[in-house]
């Protein structure tokens, strides 16, 4: 299990992290982030074997209504963004956190850098004072940009969320929420089939932009968007 790799010494808290939505062409980045509080290796090792048990596994695996129902089963329902909500599984406290990054922060920073900064805030949100008893268990192969070194001990998982549960439920926590938000804009802008394609590059949504121009919450920073700013706005 990489989780038990991954921690050098207990009592450990652990920071699974995961975003969701770089390559939309609208709304946000969001990042999933679940905390648990580690006494022990068998303990960590029961919660992890009940999460596989569930059918926690990567996001993309699953079908919204899948992603939803595991979440239900677990007791974990929606948050408003950057609200902690925590559940009591096989005897541990499992806090969660969604972190949303907007269009206008994607734009300025770049969308790397803005899902960076996401996990970077939703992992303090999460962390207790004493964060050098804290692990961060990272998907992908990035590490976290601090301006005088990581306050955290951070351990990148490429294809973290096939390896690790934690990550993966991160990552399904943020999905939900996400597309939750997306389907609730289709309404302000039904236009783009928001409400299907929560933002994506579909074909209907790219020919949407063409037509209509980008709306409010698109990423003018992004191909396929950048180039109908000028013709709608002369």
């Amino acid at each position: 299990m990489i989780e038990i790799k991954s921690l050098l010494q207990y009592p450990q808290d652990l920071i699974a992290l995961d975003e969701v939505g770089r390559s939309p062409l609208s709304g946000p980045v969001v990042i999933g982030a679940v905390k648990l509080s580690i006494s022990d290796p068998k303990s960590l090792i029961s919660l992890i074997r009940f999460l596989k048990r569930q059918g926690i596994k990567d996001s993309k695996l699953l079908s919204t209504e899948r992603r939803q129902e595991l979440l239900a089963n677990l007791g974990i329902f929606q948050q408003p963004f950057r609200q902690i909500g925590e559940v009591n599984l096989k005897g541990f406290v499992l806090k969660f956190v969604t972190w949303e990054m907007d269009h206008t922060v994607i734009d300025s920073e770049n969308i790397l850098a803005a899902s960076l900064r996401g996990m970077k805030e939703a992992a303090l949100s999460l962390s207790a004072e004493d964060k050098s008893q804290t692990t961060l268990l990272i998907d992908g192969p990035f590490k976290l940009r601090w301006e005088n070194g990581s306050c955290f001990r951070e351990v990148s998982i490429i294809r973290g969320d096939l390896k690790s549960p934690l990550i993966a439920l991160a990552a399904i926590i943020a999905k939900e929420k996400r597309d939750e938000l997306m389907r609730e804009m289709h309404i302000l802008y039904p236009h783009y089939g928001f409400n299907t394609n929560v933002g994506y590059p579909t074909r209907v949504h790219r020919e949407a932009i063409a037509e209509f121009g980008p709306c409010p919450i698109h990423r003018r920073s992004f191909n396929k968007v950048k180039e109908f700013i000028a013709v709608t706005e002369e």
